[in-house]
């Protein structure tokens, strides 16, 4: 099971691929290509939120002659997001779609001699895995499973794929006497009895009983065989061993894993006795284990567990013939580790990490060099700018990865011996070509606690005109271990659409800038972050064009926090929108799903022991000082912070006569902007607040 850090917060158009040249990607360049296009004066609105499409999941073909991706658009129809497989041949440069429209295509992975490509679809409700013979063009159904498989990995010698799958197992039961309904009657329904500590995830709901397995399959089909038995989670990234007799992966197996959120190791078994060994057994977690392709080592991520908030992860090497412990390859990379993936000769491995709101990529090598490349990974967000990426590495090291900007979702782009990129797609160029977008800037701001620099962004109305004033709205990012960047956001542009300045920034806590930045507010949540974002609001006032008795604030997860705290410390804004907040930790410790996690790493004891201090962080602690008028926005079925927060927060407002007003979004969870419609219906509630309360 890779481990993931906990936190608070990530119809198909015609074809909007390249018909003008862009052969390299540096930012003017690629900003003098978009607004060049077509000249206009229409600006985004709410309907355009189902025309963005953006490419995810680059994987490169073993013969290096083409490569597959994933093209994600939206949905009209069932307000959902589609995705499709195409292929781009890298000789003659044509996109092609690998299968029909209809149903989705995802997760594509090519076995070792290219010959089969397997993916999963949902043509019968549930995914399944299929397989797609390159060559003859023909595809198969090889499982009828009951539930979803995800992380399928291909054998090396082409004969079996490996999967993870939820296997469910008998639910318990206390109370067995229940006498039999008569037919036809309609009783309520059944009670649900919980015996576990992880009874509930966002964005899943109540937990079914059971446990992420490991599955070997044969690659032409057949009955599915589970090779992992007990009771623990054997979940995330799969990695074989070069002879395709065992499978290594990481999971929790300690008797009280529900306890220890943050504690993995890695393990391998046999696929054929089914027989496990430990092969590592460090303090924090492992993760993410990879079989170098010469079959001598393994690497795999760990983090050096010291119960802080925010700890970055390094690469570790192991060589799997010897007993010598395994070695760090990044020791002094002080930055959040993304993707890895082995060079093809074994020397080394490509990675891709945060650094100061970029995501960057860079070559280490098997002795511990590290070569940072020029390429710069594009966000695949929508919504809020945060950053993201990813990539794949060809045999001849080739590097396929997305790339995107202020003004557009993310596409792809090739780069080939280090040299300058060339772009791959442009595939909003129909949606957003003819329209007039937000104008960002990146701008630096002084933190007024401690003169650290603090990376902010500006976005411009469309038509902006430096001698008017305009309306800002400050937006606070989640997390509240996360970056924000210079990167496409739907809602930013939205917003400024609507004719106001959007600010957006990274104060002290947040990730790309090293644990001790992040960690400045460990145990100290929210502090003088609250500062920070005040500097950046002063900072874009000072400008000229801002109307200072128009200040808007809103933000969402880590950001509703910051939102709920800062007008509970000023007056300063006309109009607040405080997004899937906590208000009160102490409530919040005991109803997020996440709870083991956050009483332990973002709290210093158990919450009845240290009340005072929690409540003195509380949002709610500071209710009786608010005077702005406030709107809360939580899905009603977030677990991460569910909406028992915002009901308190709202209740004191009320209780307090402020304007105030609770939308609830039905069948939301904490990402509460999954669905298209939901997305449109967030920003227009805030825009719509906002507006209510404009000065004149």
């Amino acid at each position: 099971m890779r481990f993931q850090r906990i936190s608070l917060c990530i119809a198909v158009s015609v074809l909007g691929l390249a018909t003008f040249n862009i052969s390299a990607l540096n930012a003017d360049e690629q900003k003098t290509a978009h607004r060049n296009i077509l000249p206009s004066t229409s600006v985004v609105d709410y309907a355009d939120v189902f025309e963005l499409e953006y490419a995810a999941s680059p994987t490169f073909h073993p013969s290096k002659e083409m490569l597959v991706y994933e093209r994600r658009s939206m949905n009209i129809m069932n307000d959902r997001s589609q995705i499709q497989l195409w292929t781009y041949d890298l000789k003659t440069q044509q996109h092609l779609p690998l299968l029909a429209d209809g149903d989705n295509y995802y997760s594509p992975r090519f076995s070792e001699d290219g010959k089969r490509l397997a993916y999963l679809s949902a043509q019968d409700g549930k995914p399944q895995i299929f397989v797609r013979w390159m060559e003859t063009n023909r595809t198969a159904k090889l499982s009828s499973l009951q539930s979803s498989p995800a992380n399928l990995t291909w054998s090396p010698d082409g004969k079996s794929i490996a999967f993870t799958m939820f296997t469910s197992t008998q639910a318990t039961t206390l109370f067995k006497d229940m006498p039999k309904m008569p037919k036809d009657a309609k009783w309520a329904e059944t009670a649900k009895y919980i015996d576990t500590t992880q009874y509930r995830s966002d964005g899943d709901g109540f937990n079914d009983p059971g446990f992420q397995q490991i599955y070997v399959m044969s690659a032409e089909g057949g009955t599915p065989r589970q090779i992992t038995l007990d009771k623990f989670n054997h979940g995330g990234q799969l990695s074989w061993s070069t002879d395709s007799k065992a499978i290594y992966f990481s999971a929790n197996r300690d008797e009280n894993w529900a306890l220890l959120p943050y504690e993995s190791n890695i393990y391998r078994v046999e696929v054929d006795a089914g027989t496990l060994k430990s092969v590592t057994d460090e303090k924090g977690p492992e993760s993410a284990p990879l079989v170098s392709p010469n079959g001598k080592y393994l690497a795999y991520e760990w983090v050096n567990d010291r119960k802080l908030s925010y700890q970055v992860s390094q690469i570790m090497l192991q060589a799997l013939d010897s007993d010598k412990p395994a070695a760090s390859l990044t020791p002094t990379l002080d930055r959040q580790i993304g993707s890895v993936q082995w060079a093809d000769d074994s020397k080394g491995l490509y990675f891709s990490y945060l650094d100061e709101a970029e995501t960057k990529l860079a070559y280490v090598s098997v002795g511990g060099k590290i070569k940072e490349l020029p390429a710069r990974l594009g966000s695949q967000a929508l919504g809020r700018p945060y950053t993201s990426g990813e990539f794949d590495v060809s045999a001849q090291d080739e590097i396929v990865y997305t790339i995107n900007d202020s003004q557009r979702p993310a596409d792809l782009a090739l780069m080939s011996n280090n040299k300058r990129p060339k772009r791959l797609t442009s595939l909003n160029e129909d949606a957003l070509g003819h329209l007039t977008l937000a104008k960002v800037e990146k701008f630096d701001v002084i933190s007024s606690v401690d003169q650290r620099k603090i990376d902010a962004w500006i976005a411009y109305p469309p038509s902006f005109d430096p001698s008017k004033k305009y309306p800002l709205i400050l937006e606070i990012h989640g997390g509240p271990h996360a970056a924000y960047a210079e990167t496409f956001s739907m809602e930013v542009q939205l917003m400024a659409a609507k004719g106001y300045v959007v600010v957006w920034s990274n104060p002290r806590g947040s990730s790309s800038y090293g644990e001790d930045f992040g960690n400045l507010i460990h145990h100290n949540y929210p502090s003088e972050d609250y500062n920070d974002l005040m500097d950046v609001v002063d900072a874009s006032v000072v400008k000229g064009f801002i109307d200072d008795k128009n200040l808007f604030i809103t933000g969402g997860s880590g950001g509703g926090v910051l939102t709920a705290w800062s007008i509970g410390k000023t007056n300063r804004f006309a109009a607040a929108v405080v997004a899937k907040p906590v208000i009160n930790w102490l409530s919040f410790a005991l109803t997020a799903d996440a709870y083991p996690f956050f009483t332990q790493y973002w709290m210093e004891d158990m919450p009845w022991n240290i009340s005072d201090k929690l409540w003195k962080r509380s949002p709610l602690s500071l209710v009786g000082n608010v005077t702005t008028p406030t709107m809360l926005l939580t899905g009603e079925d977030d677990y991460r912070t569910p909406i028992s927060e915002t009901e308190q927060y709202y209740q004191a407002l009320r209780l307090r006569q402020i304007d105030s007003a609770m939308v609830r979004i039905p069948g939301a969870s904490h990402g509460i902007a999954s669905r298209p419609s939901h997305l449109i219906q967030k920003v227009g509630h805030i825009i719509a607040w906002f507006e209510k309360y404009k000065r004149k």
